[in-house]
């Protein structure tokens, strides 16, 4: 987790969220008044995002709020679980609620349908992937969560790996002249991926000497026989339609990666709940 940047992205949470001020908190409390609340889970789920709450209350500027955490992200929670205890300024509690439960619920959607997903495949010669189809600004949070579900990252944006797709691949001219193109100019760490869709254009990914090749949209049958016309030396990636009704089919399919998207762009947010623990005066 790149710490400079996530509390750059918080700074913009918090003025898209809260501008010149809570005009709520703000007109019915005054700095001095203090409370305390909880964090509770609403369902079961995996929790991922606890670190926040801390985070965004500093970010806001008070460093005097205290947290205490009774999970860790990753952890497997019920419903009616309390999973952090904040304590401090009225203001700081009731401004920062929402930013805070919206990122823990998404971020703990993700891991909970990450771990669904490499629960539902269930075979550790594979590795569950996400993709580039993260919410724009959140991507770092988002791919945070996916680990935390215990699946994997892919590249993390256009910048730290190459990837010949068919659109790359038709303006190039072919698998063979997107290929050379791409090595002739990269360093030695850095892999080149292609994707495909036929035998042919496997046998051409190979030859071409890709690192990494894809068989996009293909059927757990039609892997099975693809894998066999990839060298051992290179890495197999399925992609295209995975599911976790799905997944489970390319158990033993022979791939060393399954990538989707579903565990960032289908996200059904956990439900969480903070309220105040005590009470207090006005």
């Amino acid at each position: 987790m790149n710490e400079i940047l996530l509390r750059e992205q918080t700074k913009g949470f918090l003025n898209e969220d809260i501008g010149t001020g809570d005009l709520s908190a703000n007109l019915i409390f005054d700095r001095e008044a203090r409370g305390k609340g909880g964090f509770t889970a609403k369902t079961d789920g995996i929790v991922c995002g606890l670190f926040l709450i801390k985070t965004v209350y500093e970010v806001y500027g008070d460093y005097d709020a205290s947290v205490r955490l009774y999970f860790k992200d990753g952890d497997r929670v019920k419903k009616g679980e309390l999973l952090a205890e904040s304590e401090g300024s009225v203001i700081t509690l009731l401004s920062c609620e929402r930013i805070i439960l919206n990122l823990m619920q998404r971020l703990s959607g993700i891991a909970t349908i990450s771990r669904t997903l490499v629960d539902n495949l269930n075979d550790p010669s594979i590795k569950v992937v996400d993709t580039r189809k993260t919410l724009p600004g959140l991507r770092m949070l988002d791919k945070y969560a996916v680990i935390c579900g215990g699946a994997y990252n892919h590249r993390m944006g256009l910048y730290d790996g190459v990837m010949l797709k068919d659109n790359h691949i038709a303006f190039a001219g072919g698998i063979r002249e997107a290929v050379k193109k791409a090595k002739d100019s990269l360093g030695h760490t850095v892999k080149v991926e292609v994707e495909t869709e036929t035998a042919a254009q496997v046998k051409e990914a190979a030859a071409a000497g890709a690192d990494i090749i894809m068989f996009d949209n293909r059927t757990p049958e039609e892997v099975k026989e693809l894998v066999k016309l990839v060298p051992e030396n290179i890495i197999t990636e399925v992609s295209g339609g995975i599911t976790p009704e799905t997944i489970g089919k390319f158990r033993g399919c022979g791939a060393h990666i399954i990538s989707t998207g579903f565990m960032t762009h289908t996200v059904t947010p956990m439900d969480i709940s903070f309220n105040t623990i005590g009470g207090g005066k006005l």
